[in-house]
């Protein structure tokens, strides 16, 4: 095994008698994950936790790997050619290879080509290419920066331009690099680079660095040009990625052409990826059409207008087709007049109740003389007058934006979120021991995260642990109202928490209130009330003018509206 010690000869020669526990620990890893290469790359998965920071400081997030496969298509490949040569000349720890590898039904049909400065980088690379399933002869892996092409053409090329500091970047030596990449193009090879983005899409001020830039443009290598989202090298956050994806031989109907995709401000998420991959796939096979495929996430632009712009940045020139000629916008005319029909008609309402009720005058004077005993929500509770229900614990697969029944916990009630995106089904609710709903006038509230409380007038809603209810009773002896009795709680003092503390500084029974009489109580519910649908008249406004200012923006933002000159 490894007479030439390619592989791992001279790490067992340098092993002493501690190898034997980790001999043992390597054989339960191995009937852990089936086999070793699945027991090789858990470990890798691991790096981190490992401490092993020369291989976790370049590493790249699962979500990228995944998009540059599907980018790739390897497995298209194979079907075509029956084999597949990868090459990788910046292997660092074989990441990139490993994922095209993984990406094919059979790795025995995959030829990997490799280069790293890293001695011990690159036998690490051999060995988790050979446990990856790529035979022996098929693999090549040499120390240093240039590829033994003596193997085979590549017919994929995935790298990743070793990282260089913010402080001593040079954007020129990225380029470079992007160009050593090119003149490695065969024909029918296809090559995606990973670089930093203020060399790849920003502006360049620079006139060496953009002329180079240019060049590559008007070469004809490039296919497309996608600025990613941050945080796809977690290790390095403050390191923009970008990736160009280049080709010797494009269609003619891509000539002269290419796509520029910005998803720099997308999650790179299964749906994203997926559109990407479909953008750049079809723009591969079809190329330029009047009738063809329009880009979600970017714009076909020609070559001579970005040589034209010279040193600007490689992004579209604006939102992309598929957007602009959304039915969304083309409606936005229509659905803008009909909110500002909704504005008329709500203000007509407000005059109406106006009008009804008159101008808001509370007649509020000064108290004289003692002012109202307090009680708290422990004598309320002794006394009959309130009494204290208990939330539900609700598995949260049964939480549905669709359901019956309206669902209250502490997001809803401190406001983090609107009340009736969470719904449940009547019939899954009611196979839940003691399952119970609101009554009309129940007070739902929480002292997790922090305090909060609101009246749940119409009742029939489910309040999730550690949310709970006030029910007041009507027919006690000196009733609160509900709206009365909210509005006081949220008043109490003492009802925070400091940042450090895991309790409130008060439980909810130890607040003290003021023990209004009937009158004080019928009299400040009214005032309430009125307030009440007041603000519900305003926030309706409100709601529909923040829509007609988002369409109109919008619609401003990505051309598609102007205004008529009345």
């Amino acid at each position: 095994m490894d007479p030439e010690d390619d592989f791992v000869l001279r790490e067992l020669r340098a092993a002493d008698s501690s190898a034997v526990v980790l001999a043992h620990l390597a054989e339960d890893l191995i009937e852990a994950a089936y086999t070793n290469g699945g027991a090789y790359e858990r470990l890798l998965d691991l790096r981190a936790r490992l401490g092993l920071t020369e291989l976790t400081a370049d590493a790249l997030t699962a979500d990228l790997r995944e998009l540059l496969v599907q980018i790739v298509d390897p497995r298209s490949i194979v079907e075509r050619r029956e084999q597949i040569t990868v090459a990788d000349p910046h292997a660092q720890a074989g990441d990139l290879l490993a994922a095209v590898v993984h990406a094919v039904d059979d790795p025995s049909t995959t030829r990997a080509l490799a280069a790293e400065r890293d001695g011990r980088l690159a036998r690490l690379v051999r060995r988790r290419l050979l446990l990856s399933g790529v035979e022996e002869l098929d693999l090549d892996v040499q120390i240093g920066s240039e590829l033994e092409e003596g193997l085979a053409d590549p017919d994929l090329i995935v790298t990743q331009l070793p990282y260089q500091a913010g402080e001593t970047r040079s954007k020129l030596a990225a380029l470079e690099g992007v160009e050593r990449v090119g003149d490695l193009l065969g024909p029918g090879c296809t090559a995606l680079v990973l670089g930093p983005a203020d060399a790849l899409v920003d502006a360049l001020p620079g006139t060496e660095e953009a002329q180079l830039r240019s060049a590559l443009l008007r070469s004809g290598v490039v296919e497309a040009v996608v600025n990613l989202p941050g945080g796809v090298t977690p290790y390095r956050p403050g390191y923009r990625c970008a990736l160009w994806i280049l080709t010797r031989d494009p269609i003619p109907a891509a000539r002269g052409h290419v796509l520029l995709a910005d998803i720099s401000a997308e999650p790179l998420n299964e749906q994203v990826r997926t559109r990407l991959a479909e953008d750049i796939l079809i723009w591969r096979a079809e190329g330029r059409r009047p009738d063809g495929h329009d880009p979600r996430y970017g714009r076909i632009v020609s070559v001579a207008q970005l040589d034209a712009e010279f040193d600007g940045p490689l992004t579209p020139p604006g939102p992309p087709l598929s957007q602009v000629l959304a039915r969304t916008v083309t409606e936005r005319p229509a659905l803008i007049a009909d909110a500002e029909g909704r504005l008329e008609r709500g203000s007509e309402h407000a005059r109406q109740h106006a009008d009804d009720h008159g101008p808001l005058r509370v007649n509020v004077v000064k108290r004289t003389g003692n002012r109202p005993a307090s009680t708290t929500v422990t004598a309320l509770i002794a006394t009959r007058r309130v009494v204290k229900v208990k939330g539900h614990r609700i598995n949260a697969r049964h939480v549905v934006p669709d359901g019956h029944h309206t669902v209250l916990g502490p997001e809803e009630i401190c406001g983090d979120g609107p009340v009736g995106a969470r719904r449940i089904d009547r019939a899954v609710f009611a196979s839940y021991e003691h399952a119970a709903f609101t009554e009309p006038g129940d007070i739902v509230y929480t002292t997790a995260p922090r305090f909060g409380l609101m009246v749940d007038h119409d009742g029939f809603s489910v309040v999730v642990f550690p949310a709970r209810v006030l029910r007041v009773i009507p027919d006690a002896e000196r009733p609160f109202a509900p709206r009365v009795l909210a509005a006081l709680l949220g008043a109490a003092r003492n009802t925070g928490r400091s940042p450090g503390a895991i309790r409130p500084a008060r439980r909810i029974e130890d607040l003290a209130v003021p023990d209004l009489d009937p009158a004080d109580v019928a009299r400040f519910d009214a005032f309430l009330a009125d307030i009440e649908q007041r603000q519900e008249l305003l926030h309706a406004q409100d709601d529909v003018l923040t829509e007609i200012r988002r369409l109109a923006v919008a619609g401003f933002a990505d051309g598609t509206l102007t205004i008529d000159d009345p």
